[in-house]
């Protein structure tokens, strides 16, 4: 395509946004609104896998003890438990220990412990560490089997509600985003048909005189690109702008909460969004043009 052909094809979609001014600021806010709400939702679904996967890098197993247990028989389970596919770690905690961790997590609360005087009900214990997360179930049950052992707990049960939790969110954000979409491609569709309308006999003319089809299309494809690239560009921003305000806020406050950092995660979300955006518009100018280019 030479380049001032090009800048014909910009002209007069420019021309024609001008002239639909009003069509034209509802197509890019509805492109705006459709892929804002596809981008947060994308950031939280993203975050949330983010989360869940952090959280399965630190899963452990504890493995409580029965009381009757010798320290030998202890000992004897602790090597057993160091031989199991997986395991990398197994460091023993004595019931001392994990009174001295528990009023640790109480913080100021301690008092409550004041009425069990002298008696600590906690059991001796191993933590448990595994190379991979998904070692993690099968391990504890082969743990829990073991001859003294009273219970293997471990928090598994968090990650896979977390992720149920994410499984929900996507299916609900893709039916919402398809809707949205289809909103978004109505309202260019209607646009670009609203400017084709008006020029048909213009496009008769130019299709008499031996203008190909692509040589129509081209302003009115390149009009609808724009509309969905400033809706897009609308919803870049704003996402952009208050998801880091969010991380800022987060990293003050919550500083152990897994947050994807913004750089280079917003870059990435920007283009896509970017990218649909311009799909969008396009797609929806062909089927605005479709109907007349067959006259």
């Amino acid at each position: 395509m030479k380049i001032r052909t090009f800048e014909y094809f910009v002209r007069e979609a420019i021309s024609s946004l001008r002239h639909n001014g009003l069509m034209s600021i509802a197509s890019v806010s509805t492109v705006a609104l459709s892929l804002l709400i596809l981008g947060m939702f994308l950031v939280m679904v993203l975050n949330l896998n983010h989360m869940a996967s952090t959280l399965e890098t630190q899963v452990q197993i504890t493995v409580y003890m029965e009381d009757a247990l010798s320290d030998r028989d202890m000992r004897e389970i602790g090597t057993r438990i160091t031989k199991l596919s997986g395991v990398t770690q197994v460091m023993f905690v004595d019931k001392e220990q994990a009174l001295v961790k528990f009023k640790d997590r109480l913080g100021e609360q301690q008092g409550l412990l004041t009425a069990l005087g002298d008696t600590n009900p906690l059991p001796n214990s191993f933590e448990v560490k595994v190379d991979k997360p998904e070692f993690v179930k099968p391990v504890a049950q082969a743990i829990g089997q073991l001859k003294g052992v009273e219970t293997a707990k471990y928090g598994q049960e968090v990650i896979e509600q977390l992720f149920s939790l994410t499984k929900m969110i996507r299916i609900v954000g893709l039916i919402l985003i398809v809707f949205l979409a289809l909103a978004a491609l109505f309202i260019i569709a209607n646009t670009i048909r609203i400017t084709v309308f008006a020029r048909r006999k213009e496009i008769g003319i130019m299709k008499y005189v031996g203008a190909t089809d692509w040589f129509i299309r081209w302003p009115f494809m390149i009009e609808g690109m724009i509309l969905g690239f400033g809706g897009a560009l609308c919803a870049v921003l704003i996402l952009s702008q208050t998801y880091s305000t969010l991380t800022e806020k987060v990293y003050e406050s919550l500083a152990f909460l897994p947050l994807i950092p913004k750089n280079p995660f917003l870059t990435h979300i920007s283009i896509v969004l970017l990218v649909v955006g311009a799909a969008i518009g396009a797609l929806g100018s062909t089927i605005s043009l479709r109907r007349f280019m067959k006259v």
